[in-house]
């Protein structure tokens, strides 16, 4: 451990951020709760830690927005697609853009689908990103600041069972989505 500490301390800025922020491309709380640890553990300060996940994420969001968009223009990809009219969902989303975009930061596995819906219906972009970012930065802030805390005290136990419990952390907040998930899955079947 002492060895990737060292590893960690001895690498740019720029590649710690950079790390974090493709971390949030693969599972975005996972990286919030790996960011808070490295934050707890000294190895890049929380400032940066966070400015790297509030860019990922939101660069994430919009680009499944742009994924969507993109969707939209080609035709091949709509026989795929069972959708209701277009003007009708349009004009749904317009609507309802901040509470789609707020409610999908918060409720595990629906980004990708309403994010991209969003762009392919071609809802105001300006009040997607800015419902995107804000939401961003209270979910993102949250989890870090609890992420900070278990990490700390995790850390503070200098046992060699300290990381297993912070796998432990981090899988129980994936674990805790994919449940959600499952659970709003069989809410819509009944």
């Amino acid at each position: 451990m002492i060895r990737l500490n060292a590893l960690m301390a001895s690498q740019p800025l720029w590649l710690k951020a950079f790390s974090i922020i493709l971390g949030t491309f693969i599972l975005e709380d996972v990286a919030t709760v790996l960011a808070a640890t490295a934050a707890k553990n000294g190895n890049i300060s929380s400032i940066a830690a966070l400015l790297s996940l509030y860019v990922g994420v939101v660069v994430g969001d919009v680009g499944l927005y742009g994924l969507g968009l993109a969707g939209s223009h080609w035709q091949f990809l709509r026989r795929f697609l069972t959708l209701p009219s277009e003007e009708q969902a349009r004009k749904w989303f317009s609507r309802n853009i901040i509470a789609v975009v707020a409610i999908a930061r918060f409720v595990p596995g629906v980004r990708l689908p309403l994010y991209t819906a969003c762009g392919f219906f071609r809802a105001p972009f300006c009040a997607f990103a800015l419902t995107a970012i804000a939401a961003t930065l209270v979910w993102t802030s949250l989890l870090f600041l609890l992420s900070l805390h278990i990490s700390g005290w995790l850390l503070a136990h200098k046992t060699g069972w300290r990381w297993a419990g912070i796998v432990g952390f981090v899988l129980c907040i994936f674990m805790m989505g994919r449940f959600i998930g499952h659970l709003q899955r069989r809410s819509h079947k009944s």
